[in-house]
């Protein structure tokens, strides 16, 4: 065995007028994922438990699209989706349409061990949660006036919005905004910049693990669901290589992205890194997406076709990394 490693991201597709001293704060929050994960594998925490901490500080922290501070729907409100899988018998989790679970990881993970089931959304998660004991909060607790004020621009452009944390100085300033405009299920979008976050380990055992959280889109419609509490989709692990993606969910969902790391791999042959970026290339479909991931080597690899990816790994030789562009 290789030894631990852990892969984070925070959603890939940055603006790239983005400030600096937003893109140093998304470093930190990074760096202190990180260091909140190595922590863990120093105490000898197995991969799920490690996977579903990370995530868990992500899902506190406003900064990215999960938990407090995710994306608002349409009607304001918001709308949360995680999902959490270990890779010890691809048991998993996931959760859809929470409204007031504070940490939807925990809520997926709770699926996975907990209940008959791989999946629950909406009404059904909620009872779950409350029957679970899970730490419950009101909706406007996700809410920042940074959202709201994105959610008026979306609403005034009449579109979905990725970023919610592009300049509120207008649609118009966002070089995010493109002549062509990308297209979502045949449909055009004008901003293009998502913010999932998701974290991938592998333990000194060689377990893998993966969660992926997200708000989703800024003005999505109600009951949409993406990528990120779909197994195979946002989020795979087995016994080779755990996967975390984000990005077009629609393109991912499609491209079954996650899955298809662990597939090449074991069927085609390839390595870690070479297995990314033959998904990347070979299965977005035109879509725009990036994905983290580990293997049971110890190896840390990601993978985007975004303008850039907000990202970070470090393994147990002392290896650690923080970036957002190529």
């Amino acid at each position: 065995m290789g030894g631990w490693a852990i892969a984070v991201h925070g959603g890939a597709g940055v603006d790239p007028n983005l400030p600096q001293q937003r893109q140093e704060e998304a470093k930190q929050l990074l760096t202190r994922c990180l260091n909140l994960g190595i922590s863990a594998f120093r105490s000898n925490l197995p991969a799920i438990d490690v996977v579903e901490l990370v995530v868990r500080e992500l899902e506190t922290d406003p900064l990215f699209n999960s938990g407090r501070g995710s994306a608002l729907t349409a009607k304001g409100t918001v709308e949360m989706e995680a999902s959490i899988m270990d890779g010890c018998g691809r048991r998993c989790g996931a959760v859809s349409g929470v409204t007031t679970v504070k940490n939807p990881v925990s809520l997926a993970r709770l699926v996975m061990e907990r209940s008959p089931h791989s999946y629950l959304a909406f009404s059904g998660a909620e009872e779950f949660a409350r029957q679970q004991g899970v730490e419950v909060v009101d909706n406007e607790y996700f809410i920042t006036e940074e959202n709201v004020g994105m959610l008026k621009l979306a609403k005034e452009a009449n579109t979905i919005v990725f970023d919610y944390r592009i300049p509120a100085l207008g649609l118009e300033t966002c070089s995010a905004v493109v002549e062509s405009p990308i297209q979502m299920n045949g449909l055009p979008i004008s901003v293009y910049a998502p913010e999932t976050v998701g974290c991938v380990v592998v333990d000194s055992k060689g377990r893998c693990a993966a969660a992926t959280s997200t708000g989703g889109l800024m003005n999505k419609m109600t009951g949409r669901i993406g990528d990120s509490p779909l197994i195979g989709a946002g989020t795979y692990a087995c016994n080779l290589c755990g996967v975390s993606c984000t990005g077009e969910g629609e393109a991912i969902i499609r491209g079954t992205l996650a899955r298809e790391v662990a597939a090449v791999m074991e069927y085609k042959g390839l390595g870690l890194q070479e297995a990314v970026d033959f998904v990347v290339k070979e299965r977005l479909d035109e879509g725009k997406a990036g994905l983290i991931a580990v293997s049971s080597k110890g190896e840390v690899a990601c993978g985007f076709n975004t303008t850039g990816m907000f990202r970070g790994f470090a393994t147990e030789d002392g290896f650690m990394e923080v970036g957002i562009w190529d």
